[in-house]
C-alpha cells in the first residue's frame, strides 16, 4: 500500500515513501522536505532531497524546475525522483527566488547556494558530491546551462565547475539571450503584434550586456572544467530547437562532449513530464548520457 504524504509548509520532515508497484517493485525512498540552502536563509531558498533507503555514496541528480523565472516550484518533479531512484541515485530538487521580487543574477546566485548545499551536506543523505549531475527544465534549463558554463557563480561559492560530471538542460529557449530576444520580436513587429510588457529582454535586465552575460554560449570555452551536456529539446519547436542546436554547436566547437537530441511527438511541457517513462525516447537518451557521464 502506499503512504500517503502530506505536505507540511515550511516544515522540513522525513518520511519513508512505499510507492505502488507498476511493472517492477519501485524502490523505497526517504524524503526530506524544505531543507534550507543558505544561512540565513529566506523564503524559498530551499530544497528537498529524495534518497534510496540505505544509500552510501551514490551519484546525485540536481534537478531546477523551470516556470518562466516567476513561478514553478521544486514539488513539480512528476516521475523524476522515482526514476531516478530506481536507477540507485539521490534526487534533489530546488527552488530559488523569483522574477521580479528579486533579479536575473540573484536567481543564479542561488541555484549556486543550493549546489554548494549540496556539494558539503548530500553525504549524510547516501549521496557521493563527487558525482552530481545538474539538470532543468525550461528555465531551469536556462539555469542549468548557465552554472555549467559560467564557472563565477561556483567560484564564489568556493567551489568549481570540476565537481559536475554533466549537464542536462530541457528545452530551453534562452542559452543565446540575444538571439531568442531578437528572434520573438522580429516575429511580433513582422506580424503587427504588440511586444510583451514583460519578455526576455525585460527579464534578462533589459540591457545588451546582460543579455550576453546570462548566455551560456558567452561562457563557453576550453580549459574551463565544462562538464559533459545533453541537450535535449522539442524537435518541432522552431526557438528550442534553434537555440539547442546552437548551444551544441558552441560545445562542440570547445571540445566538451555534448549530444543534442530532439524529441519527436511531444511538447514543451510533456517531454519534462514524461522524463522517467519506460520507453520514453527521452529518458532512454538521458540514461544512456548519465551512464556514459559517470564512468569519467
Amino acid at each position: 500500500m502506499t503512504k500517503i504524504l502530506n505536505r507540511l509548509s515550511n516544515l522540513a520532515f522525513i518520511t519513508v515513501l512505499l510507492l505502488p508497484i507498476a511493472q517492477t517493485q519501485s524502490a523505497e525512498f526517504v524524503l526530506k522536505r524544505d531543507i534550507p540552502y543558505a544561512e540565513p536563509a529566506v523564503e524559498r531558498q530551499v530544497l528537498d532531497v529524495y534518497s534510496p533507503v540505505n544509500a552510501k555514496d551514490v551519484p546525485v541528480i540536481f534537478w531546477i524546475h523551470g516556470g518562466g523565472w516567476q513561478t514553478g516550484d521544486k514539488s513539480a518533479v512528476q516521475l523524476k525522483p522515482q526514476a531516478f531512484v530506481d536507477q540507485g541515485f539521490v534526487f534533489v530538487a530546488t527552488n530559488y527566488r523569483l522574477l521580479p521580487n528579486v533579479e536575473m543574477g540573484t536567481i543564479n546566485r542561488d541555484i549556486a547556494k543550493s549546489i554548494h548545499w549540496v556539494h558539503d551536506h548530500i553525504a549524510e543523505y547516501g549521496g557521493d558530491p563527487k558525482r552530481l549531475l545538474v539538470m532543468g527544465h525550461s528555465a531551469g534549463a536556462q539555469l542549468a546551462a548557465l552554472i555549467c558554463t559560467d564557472d563565477r557563480y561556483l567560484k564564489a561559492e568556493g567551489l568549481s565547475l570540476s565537481i559536475i560530471k554533466g549537464c542536462v538542460p530541457v528545452d530551453g529557449d534562452t542559452y543565446d539571450v540575444p538571439a531568442i530576444i531578437t528572434t520573438a520580436e522580429t516575429r511580433r513587429t513582422v506580424h503587427g503584434q504588440p511586444q510583451a510588457k514583460f519578455g526576455h529582454r525585460e527579464k534578462f535586465g533589459n540591457d545588451p550586456e546582460k543579455h550576453r552575460d546570462f548566455s551560456a554560449v558567452t561562457h563557453v570555452a576550453k580549459g574551463k572544467g565544462i562538464p559533459p551536456f545533453l541537450i535535449l529539446y522539442v524537435n518541432d519547436h522552431p526557438d528550442n530547437s534553434a537555440q539547442a542546436q546552437r548551444l551544441g554547436s558552441v560545445l562542440k566547437e570547445a571540445g566538451i562532449p555534448t549530444k543534442v537530441f530532439g524529441a519527436q511527438e511531444t511538447n514543451h511541457s510533456r517531454i519534462n513530464n514524461n522524463l522517467g517513462t519506460a520507453d520514453d525516447p527521452s529518458t532512454k537518451a538521458l540514461f544512456e548520457f548519465v551512464a556514459e557521464a559517470l564512468k569519467k
